[in-house]
């Protein structure tokens, strides 16, 4: 079955775009468009969506909220669509507005094809869709709007053991799976236990959400460093 795309965007030439490149993709179908956020919602309450690209800036309602209300209703449920972001350098700070509201990462507009189509993949699938080194520099780009630190540990993260700890440390700095588990002499399979209970005790979506939590929480500060 194919993985069903809905193009959320006001700029019709990048939709039509997006479409062509899609359309040639044996696993890929785009099943819906929308050129902002409301209409979006309208087209997601009689379509079955697996990923949904999400522009930021468009009239009426902005991608931010759009994200927001999709995981609200979807309540991360299987059948819920997941929101790939698509954003350009100058708009980074709307691209963490929409991670915070639940979108499972975020892609450049001027992305090539091949990356793009990796991208809605990787989502499809539950993974999360940014490397978490190009998540981490956003954070740390906009480390101003987050928190500031709490003398008092966040109670969220005395759910998590010491190694569960360190794991979450080493996702927010960048690492992959494989790279903790030779930082820590672990295997790759162990590793991603660890992720797993993380995400699970937290009730995270995603890596992309765990490194924003690990930088509210003041786990990490910006730079990437332990607090």
């Amino acid at each position: 079955m194919p993985i069903r795309v809905m193009l959320v965007d006001d700029q019709v030439l990048l939709r039509t775009g997006f479409k062509m490149v899609l359309a040639a993709q044996e696993d890929m179908e785009v099943v819906a468009e929308a050129g902002d956020g409301a209409e979006a919602l309208e087209r997601l309450r009689t379509t079955a969506v697996d990923v949904v690209l999400m522009d930021v800036r468009m009239p009426r309602m902005d991608g931010v909220e759009a994200t927001r209300r999709v995981c609200q209703e979807g309540e991360g449920g299987p059948g819920a669509p997941k929101v790939l972001i698509l954003t350009t350098f100058d708009l980074d700070e709307y691209a963490f507005s929409a991670l915070k509201a639940g979108a499972s990462g975020f892609m450049l507009k001027d992305v090539p094809p091949d990356e793009l189509l990796s991208a809605i993949r990787s989502v499809s699938s539950g993974d999360a869709v940014v490397a978490p080194s190009t998540t981490r520099r956003l954070l740390d780009r906009f480390a101003t709007l987050l928190p500031a630190a709490q003398q008092a540990e966040d109670p969220r993260l005395k759910q998590l053991t010491d190694r569960e700890r360190e794991v979450l440390v080493l996702i927010a700095q960048g690492l992959s799976n494989g790279e903790i588990a030779a930082h820590l002499f672990v295997s790759e399979a162990t590793v991603k236990t660890h992720v797993g209970r993380i995400l699970a005790k937290l009730q995270l979506r995603d890596r992309v959400q765990a490194v924003v939590l690990a930088y509210e929480t003041g786990l990490v500060q910006a730079g990437g460093h332990p607090h």
